[in-house]
């Protein structure tokens, strides 16, 4: 029982489900530093255009990249429910993306994840499976491609 409980644990991962417009998308949490409201971003000139500026969180300056425009959607609209998730990969310093809201934390077991096969087109790629919950389906983000190009 012990040995079936541990491989049930192992895999399970766990997912932070955001909103990006009328999508929902999952990033793994072992990725996710921070999530903190929204605030004043400095601007940085002569950079991507999905690069928002930077914030300073607790005297360290961070720079902000919006998630949506990064993967070709339309500009972001700030509202109540937007959110800067601080990500940490290890190659990487802190990097914050800012997303339309985040909804909940979700685990799903491996057998609930469907890999995709990748397109020439290049957000496509920034998707590396899709879960499948009750409520419906989560594209799961593989941040550090995202991140990747930076």
């Amino acid at each position: 029982m012990a040995d079936e409980l541990s491989t049930i644990i192992n895999d399970t991962t766990q997912y932070i489900v955001i909103r990006l417009g009328n999508e929902q998308y999952g990033i793994d949490i072992k990725y996710i530093d921070n999530i903190v409201r929204m605030q004043q971003i400095t601007r940085v000139p002569q950079v991507s255009p999905y690069w928002k500026g930077v914030i300073n969180l607790r005297g360290e300056v961070i720079p902000v990249m919006s998630l949506r425009m990064k993967m070709g959607l339309e500009n972001d609209t700030e509202t109540k429910d937007t959110r800067i998730i601080i990500i940490k990969i290890d190659q990487h310093e802190p990097i914050g993306v800012m997303v339309d809201s985040v909804k909940e934390v979700v685990n799903l077991l491996s057998s609930e994840i469907e890999r995709v096969a990748t397109t020439d087109n290049h957000s496509d790629g920034y998707v590396s499976g899709v879960g499948k919950q009750e409520h419906g389906l989560i594209s799961l983000l593989d941040i550090e491609l995202v991140l990747q190009d930076m």
